[in-house]
C-alpha cells in the first residue's frame, strides 16, 4: 500500500466530514482471521470521488448508498468511491488477518497457559488492518463497536462495553476520534478496578501476570489519581473521555499508546522481579505521559504528522513535570536529563536529524520521526519556552488552545497564536529557530580569573557546520566554590558577554545550564574540568545528571577518551546517591562506551576496573537498597567470573539483601551464554521452567548469544527467512546475536548483513523492521570495512525507509567510534 501523502490527505479532508463509524467484529471465526464490517456515514460534495483504506485478507463486499461497488477496482489497499452524494453510507465487509507484529488486531497465545489475548493498535497506517476507514488524523469520527467474542472473554474499548447476550458486546459511542486512537481489547484479561473523582479506573493484564499486577495495583492507582488531580489543577478542561482503563498488553511494540479511555502499555511494565525506584518512577512518568495525551493529541489532534510535536513533546514535558510535582517520584527531571535528553542530543547530531516541526511528505515518513527528537528534544525546548515566557503564560495559552480546538485538529500556527496572546510576545522568530531548524548548539564558558576574582566572562555558542544556526537561550550559570551561586542570563549569537559575573569570587566550577533549563551541549573550561571530581558530589542530583550527560557527549564527540570516561565512572560511582542516575551511568558505561568506544585490547581491563568498582560499592551499600540492585546488575554484565555467576544463579554468594529472582536469573544466564558457559540443554531446562512470554523471549536471546556456530546459524536463518516470527521473537534473537566477546565468530555475518538485509526487510512490518535493523546492524564491528559495506548498501535503492534510517544512524555511531579509537 502506498503511504498516504500530505497532499492526498489535504484533498480528502477538504471533501469529507465523517459523521459516524460503526464497526462489527466477529472474533469467533478461527485462529488466523476475523470478520470485520465497517459502516461509515459521511458527507461530501455531490458527484465527488475519493477512496477508503482497508488491508484485508479477503474483501467480501462493499456498498455505497446501497449500490454494490466493483471490488475489482480495489488496488494498493485503497477502494475507490465515486459519484458521492451529499450524505453517504459506506459498508465494507472483509475477512482480516490477525497480526503477530503489534499492528492492527494483534493475537497472542500465552505460552504460560495457552490463553488467547487480542489488542488493537491502530497507530500510523495500522487501523485499516482491522476495519475500513479514512485513515488520517484530521478525519475524526465518533465510533461504536459491536463485537462477538468467545465465552469467558472480556471486551474493552475507548468507551464502556456491555455484554448483551451470546458473547455479543456493545461498546458505547465515543467522542470524535482520529483513526489512530481507536482500540479494542479482547480476551480473558485479569482486572483490578477502582474510581477517582467520578472517573472509573481499571487495570488489566493477562492471567499469568495477575499476581504481579495485584502487587502493584495500588501504586499504579495512586499515580493515576495524583496525575489526574494535577492535570485538573493545570487545565480548565476536565478529563473528557469517561472511563480510564490501563491495559498491559503482550508483545506490544511501543512503550504505551494513548488511546482515549483505553490506554495500552507493554506488559514489561508489570514487574516480575525486584526493581529500583528509578524504574518505578519511569513507569509513573509513562502513566502521566499517556494521560497528558488525553489533552495533547486526543482532545486536540495535530492536523498532519509534521506537528507530531504537539502530541509527543508536550506529553513528554508534562509527563516528567507532573510526575515530579505530584507523585513521590520527585526526581523525574533527573531521569530525563541523564537518559532521555542524553539520547535526544545523540539523535539530533546524526545525519537523520530533523526539525521538531517540519515538512512530512507522507505518513510513513512521519513514523520515522517518533524518535528522541520529537520526544526529548521537544520536551527540552518546552522547558526553555517556560524559562522564557513564564509558567503562567504557558498554562493560559494551553487552556486557550484547548478551548478553541476541542475534539478537532490544530497546527503549529494555532498553538503559537494562543501562546503569543497569553505571553504578550511574538514567538514567530523563536519558533523558527527552535522548532523548524535541526541539530543542537554547544555552549562554551570563557572565564578569565586573576587574584581569585573573575575579571572577564562570556559564553561562546557554536553550531554544527551542517546546521549553522545559533539560538537564543535563557539559562542559569552555576558558580561553585566554597559556596554556590546561580545567575540567570540570556544569550544570543556567537558570543555573549556576561558582565554580571565580573568581580565575583572565582569559583572552582562554572556550570553552564545549571538546572537544565535549555537544550544545548555544554563544555567545561580547564579549571572547572579539573575541579569536577571534588565538586560533583555537592551538586544537585539534576546537575550531576547533566554533568554525566555532558561527559558522555564529550566521548561521542571525540573530546574525551572512553578509558578516561570509565575511569571517572569507576571513581565516582560509589558517591552517586541518586538511583536513577546510577542506573543510567552503569548502563551507558557498558553498553554505549565500553562495548563501542573501547578497542578490543582496552576492553578487558576497562571491564575489570568497572567490575572492581561495583564490587567495592556493593560491599558498602545498604543491603537490599536500590543502589545495591543497580550496581549488582552492572556487575553481572561486566564480570567474566563464571564460577561467581554460577554461584549467584544457584543462590550462593548473592549480595546481602538481594535475591536472584526470575528476571535476575535470566540476566545471569545471558551473561553465561555470552561467555560460553551455558549449554543448550541447560537453557532448554530453564525455558521449560519459565514458560511465560518473558521467559521465552529471554531464552531466545540466550540462544542467539551462545558462542557456537550452530547457535549463530540458527538465529540468523530465523531472522533472515522466517516471516512468521512474532515481533518479540525477532527482537530477542537480534539483540542477542552480536556480542563484543564474539568478534571472530560473528565476523562472517558482517558482510552477510549488508547482502541479505534488503530481502529480509520485506518479511517484516514497518515498526518491527525499524527496531530489527537497529538491533542487527553490526555495531561492534568497528572498522573501515564495515563503513565501506554500509556506504555500498546505502547507495542502492532497495531499502525500506525504516531500514535506511536505521543503517544511516547506526553507521554514524560507528563512524564516531572509529574516529575515537584512532
Amino acid at each position: 500500500m502506498p503511504s498516504l501523502t500530505r497532499t492526498e490527505a489535504a484533498e480528502r479532508a477538504a471533501l469529507l466530514t465523517v459523521r459516524a463509524t460503526d464497526v462489527a467484529l466477529d472474533l469467533t471465526t478461527g485462529d488466523t482471521e476475523f470478520h470485520s464490517v465497517a459502516t461509515i456515514r459521511f458527507s461530501a460534495p455531490a458527484g465527488s470521488s475519493t477512496f477508503v483504506d482497508i488491508k484485508p485478507a479477503t474483501l467480501r463486499s462493499a456498498t455505497l448508498n446501497g449500490r454494490d461497488l466493483d471490488l475489482a477496482s480495489f488496488v494498493d489497499e485503497r477502494l475507490p468511491l465515486t459519484d458521492l452524494a451529499a450524505e453517504n453510507e459506506l459498508v465494507v465487509a472483509a475477512d482480516m488477518l490477525y497480526s503477530h507484529e503489534g499492528e492492527g488486531l494483534h493475537r497472542f497465545v500465552d505460552p504460560a497457559d495457552g490463553r488467547v489475548y487480542l489488542y488493537g493498535h491502530s497507530f500510523m497506517d495500522a487501523a485499516p488492518r482491522w476495519f475500513a476507514c479514512f485513515d488520517q488524523p484530521d478525519l475524526k469520527s465518533p465510533y461504536t463497536f459491536t463485537v462477538k467474542a468467545p465465552e469467558g472473554w472480556t471486551v474493552l474499548g475507548n468507551q464502556a462495553a456491555t455484554l448483551e447476550a451470546d458473547g455479543l458486546w456493545h461498546l458505547a459511542e465515543t467522542k470524535p476520534l482520529s483513526t489512530y486512537f481507536v482500540t479494542l481489547i479482547a480476551g480473558p484479561y485479569h482486572a483490578v478496578r477502582s474510581e477517582h473523582d467520578g472517573i472509573p479506573l481499571g487495570l488489566y493484564c493477562r492471567q499469568s501476570l495477575a499476581e504481579f499486577l495485584d502487587a502493584d495495583a495500588e501504586e499504579l492507582f495512586t499515580v493515576t489519581r495524583q496525575a489526574f488531580d494535577e492535570f485538573h489543577r493545570l487545565f480548565d478542561v476536565r478529563y473528557p473521555f469517561g472511563k480510564y482503563d490501563q491495559i498491559f498488553c503482550p508483545e506490544f511494540n511501543a512503550g504505551a499508546m494513548e488511546n482515549p479511555g483505553c490506554v495500552t502499555f507493554r506488559d514489561q511494565m508489570i514487574f516480575r522481579g525486584a526493581v529500583t525506584d528509578s524504574e518505578r518512577g519511569m513507569r509513573a512518568m509513562v502513566v502521566a505521559h499517556e494521560m497528558a495525551h488525553m489533552w495533547f493529541g486526543d482532545l486536540v489532534t495535530m492536523t498532519w504528522w509534521d506537528d507530531l510535536w504537539l502530541n509527543e513533546s508536550f506529553a513528554d514535558y508534562l509527563g516528567h513535570r507532573v510526575t515530579a510535582d505530584a507523585t513521590r517520584f520527585t526526581e523525574s527531571w533527573t531521569s530525563f536529563a541523564v537518559k532521555d535528553k542524553t539520547f535526544g542530543y545523540a539523535a539530533d547530531q546524526r545525519p537523520s536529524t530533523h526539525p521538531i516541526s517540519g515538512e512530512v511528505p507522507d505518513a510513513a515518513s512521519g513514523l520515522l520521526n517518533f524518535d528522541a527528537i520529537s520526544y526529548a528534544k521537544g520536551a527540552s525546548v518546552l522547558r526553555q519556552l517556560v524559562a522564557r515566557i513564564g509558567d503562567e503564560a504557558l498554562l493560559a495559552g494551553l487552556n486557550t488552545h484547548f478551548a478553541r480546538h476541542a475534539y478537532g485538529n490544530a497546527e503549529l500556527k494555532d498553538f503559537l497564536a494562543a501562546l503569543s496572546e497569553s505571553s504578550g510576545r511574538d514567538l514567530t522568530d523563536w519558533a523558527a529557530l527552535w522548532l523548524t531548524e535541526a541539530n543542537v548548539n554547544t555552549l562554551h564558558p570563557e572565564i578569565t580569573v586573576a587574584d581569585g576574582v573573575i575579571t572577564a566572562a562570556a559564553i561562546r555558542q557554536t553550531a554544527a557546520d551542517t546546521h549553522p544556526v545559533l539560538r537564543p537561550h535563557t539559562l542559569d550559570v552555576g558558580l561553585y566554590g566554597e559556596g554556590a551561586e546561580v545567575v540567570r542570563v540570556e544569550i544570543d549569537g556567537a558570543l555573549t558577554e556576561l558582565p554580571q559575573l565580573v568581580g565575583r569570587p572565582a569559583p572552582k566550577v562554572v556550570l553552564l545550564n545549571d538546572g537544565d533549563l535549555t537544550y544545548a551541549k555544554v563544555r567545561f573550561d580547564a579549571r572547572s574540568l579539573a575541579a569536577l571530581p571534588e565538586v560533583l558530589p555537592r551538586l544537585s542530583s539534576l546537575n550531576r545528571a547533566m554533568v554525566w550527560g555532558a561527559l558522555f557527549q564529550a566521548v561521542r564527540d571525540g573530546g574525551l577518551a572512553a578509558t578516561a570516561y570509565t575511569d571517572v565512572v569507576a571513581g565516582a560511582v560509589a558517591a552517586e546517591t541518586e538511583v536513577t542516575t546510577l542506573t543510567e551511568l552503569v548502563r551507558i558505561a557498558r553498553a554505549h562506551v565500553v562495548d563501542v568506544y573501547c578497542t578490543p585490547a582496552e576492553r578487558p581491563a576497562v571491564l575489570a576496573k568497572l567490575a572492581g568498582a561495583y564490587r567495592s560499592m556493593l560491599a558498602d551499600a545498604e543491603p537490599g537498597s536500590g543502589r545495591a540492585l543497580a550496581v549488582f546488575r552492572g556487575l553481572i554484565d561486566a564480570t567474566v567470573d563464571v564460577p561467581q555467576l554460577r554461584g549467584w544463579l544457584d543462590g550462593q554468594g548473592v549480595p546481602a539483601g538481594l535475591t536472584v529472582d526470575v528476571e535476575r536469573a535470566w540476566q545471569i544466564r545471558l551473561r553465561l551464554a555470552v561467555l560460553g558457559a551455558l549449554s543448550g540443554a541447560e537453557l532448554d531446562v530453564a525455558a521449560a521452567a519459565d514458560p511465560s512470554a518473558h521467559g521465552q523471549a529471554s531464552a531466545d536471546m540466550c540462544r542467539s548469544a551462545r558462542p557456537t556456530p550452530e547457535a549463530k546459524a540458527g538465529a540468523w536463518e530465523a531472522l533472515m527467512t522466517d516471516g512468521g516470527l512474532s515481533n518479540y521473537t525477532v527482537w530477542s534473537l537480534a539483540e542477542g546475536f552480536w556480542q563484543p566477546e564474539q568478534h571472530e565468530l560473528t565476523a562472517p555475518y558482517v558482510e552477510r548483513f549488508f547482502a541479505e538485509l534488503p530481502a529480509a526487510g520485506k518479511l517484516r512490518s514497518f515498526q518491527v523492521l525499524e527496531r530489527l535493523a537497529n538491533l542487527l546492524y553490526p555495531r561492534f564491528a568497528v572498522s573501515a570495512e564495515t563503513m565501506r559495506l554500509t556506504a555500498d548498501l546505502l547507495a542502492g535503492d532497495d531499502l525500506a525507509p525504516p531500514v535506511r534510517r536505521a543503517v544511516v544512524d547506526r553507521s554514524d555511531d560507528l563512524r564516531r567510534a572509529l574516529e575515537a579509537r584512532g
